[in-house]
């Protein structure tokens, strides 16, 4: 199916249909025509002499009947009891015949008066036998002719598409990077130069929105770091003050947590925006489970009045060469949702063997909706609160630029299961 989409099979097939077809109906044509004519000649010529002998036959009685190698002339009386005709020839009516017996193909003219029946036989056997041959040698004709409109047809399905085929090709070698792809002076004038003409004013277009786009998000996310900088600073000093009651140190201390959070999802989005992984030969690998370790720390304020446990299960060291604020924005979510939506029980957060596993006793996901989690702005049917169903998709983003996995499944004794994979087991 695949073959016959492409637009090259298609210009392909549509010469060999051509081809075929129209040699077909000149094969057939021809056939006809040669039978036709061939027909009439014969048979004209038959009854003309038949005729001609007749009327000599009537001035010269004793003229003898016509007969030579492929013509047979028979003079009978009605009823013919002589028998000297076949009974198959002597039953026909009076006209031109074609006949087929034992001894081969004839055409027979015949001619029945009151007082005597007239035929005169021709002997076509040979005629049959050229025709029968020019019908294998115009099949032939047809069979090559189809191959050489194959052959046509690719040939010029290759000449036609090539500059398609570049202009797909130059596409594909475009970057993200690329401003402008410059395509429109590859190509000549014709339909596929002002298809790469559009494309490059279309690109070109993109281009700016995407810059516009991705300079505005920068900025924001940069300006927003010394607002928070300034939050952090004025919080530690708080902090700092030993007569600070414990109920106001206890909002401070959300404050600090939220400003920390707030820090981490800027550095992200920065690494999103520049399409950059923030890392390289000298950085230093971080320890998961002390990440998760602070993240239970700060989301403890979440559980609130709630009957829920948080739990963290660490069976084996994983390290990740990437920058804290991404790992802990990645795994911050999964646990903040496994929070939200748990009303009684535990979350449970294992790490160990390449990978974060979050497990909560929670309503779980219909298993219809667990392909859509991480799209942007999705919130499943029935939930209820806060949110704008963009911590997922900003996840999402965040696994694909550092090639990390990640998967949800319904827990068999209910609640949801998410697994992050930073790598393989060892």
């Amino acid at each position: 199916m695949q073959y016959r989409r492409r637009l090259r099979s298609r210009i392909t097939f549509s010469f060999l249909l051509f081809g075929t077809v129209l040699s077909g109906l000149f094969a057939i044509s021809t056939l006809f025509l040669q039978n036709y004519y061939e027909d009439q000649l014969i048979g004209a010529t038959l009854k003309q002499e038949l005729d001609d002998y007749l009327v000599q036959l009537h001035d010269d009685p004793s003229l003898l009947e016509p007969f030579s190698t492929r013509i047979q002339g028979f003079v009978t009386r009605p009823g013919d009891p002589n028998r000297s005709v076949s009974a198959q020839i002597r039953n026909l009516d009076s006209g031109v015949h074609e006949v087929e017996t034992a001894a081969g193909y004839f055409k027979a003219a015949v001619r029945k008066d009151e007082d005597l029946w007239a035929f005169l036989i021709y002997d076509i056997t040979e005629n049959q036998r050229l025709t029968n041959q020019l019908v294998w040698a115009l099949a032939v004709a047809v069979l090559v002719f189809s191959l050489l409109s194959l052959a046509l047809g690719l040939w010029s399905s290759s000449r036609v598409m090539k500059p398609v085929t570049d202009l797909a090709e130059r596409l594909g070698q475009l970057g993200e990077e690329t401003p402008s792809p410059g395509l429109a002076r590859w190509f000549p004038g014709d339909e596929v130069g002002q298809v790469a003409a559009a494309l490059d004013s279309y690109a070109e277009r993109v281009h700016h929105l995407v810059e516009r786009d991705r300079e505005f998000n920068a900025d924001v996310s940069h300006e927003l770091r010394t607002p928070l900088a300034v939050i952090s600073g004025a919080v530690e000093l708080l902090l700092a003050q030993q007569e600070l009651p414990d109920k106001t140190r206890t909002r401070v201390l959300r404050i600090a947590r939220a400003a920390r959070q707030s820090t981490d999802i800027t550095t992200a989005l920065l690494h999103l925006v520049r399409a950059e992984q923030g890392v390289n030969e000298d950085s230093k690998a971080q320890n998961v489970g002390l990440i998760a370790d602070k993240l239970l720390h700060l989301h403890e304020p979440l559980l609130e009045s709630k009957s829920l446990e948080l739990k963290i299960v660490s069976e084996d060291r994983v390290s990740v060469i990437a920058p804290e604020s991404v790992i802990a924005v990645v795994v911050g979510n999964l646990l903040s949702n496994a929070i939200r939506y748990t009303p009684t029980g535990e979350v449970v957060c294992t790490i160990g063997n390449g990978r974060v596993l979050v497990e909560d006793t929670g309503p779980g996901i219909p298993d219809a909706e667990l392909s859509q989690v991480m799209d942007r702005h999705y919130r499943g049917e029935g939930v209820s609160g806060k949110g704008s169903g963009l911590g997922l998709a900003i996840v999402k983003r965040l696994c694909e630029l550092y090639g990390w996995s990640i998967h949800f499944e319904n827990r068999k004794s209910g609640g949801l299961r998410a697994e992050l994979k930073f790598f393989g087991p060892n």
